[in-house]
């Protein structure tokens, strides 16, 4: 099981830009938070990041899928708070 410690700034920083990112109509700015989520997706727990992507490679790194990907790893994260 995934560390309550890796978890909360995970969550904390995915909500926060998921938010942004669904109300934003500026491309660049949609396209700066898939930047800076991939990079930290990079960066985070690997545990949690398998957790996460369900063994996918490309999750929260994909254009097409971003959307769908970040909402549902903020949906996973609360429910594991």
């Amino acid at each position: 099981m995934t560390h309550r410690d890796s978890i909360e700034p995970a969550y904390s920083f995915l909500h926060q830009k998921r938010n942004v990112y669904i109300h934003s109509t500026l491309d660049w700015q949609r396209d700066d938070i898939e930047y800076a989520i991939a990079c930290y997706a990079d960066e985070m727990s690997p545990e949690l990041f398998q957790e996460l992507s369900d063994g996918r490679a490309d999750f929260l790194k994909d254009h097409k899928r971003f959307q769908e990907d970040i909402t549902n790893a903020v949906e996973r994260l609360e429910k594991m708070l």
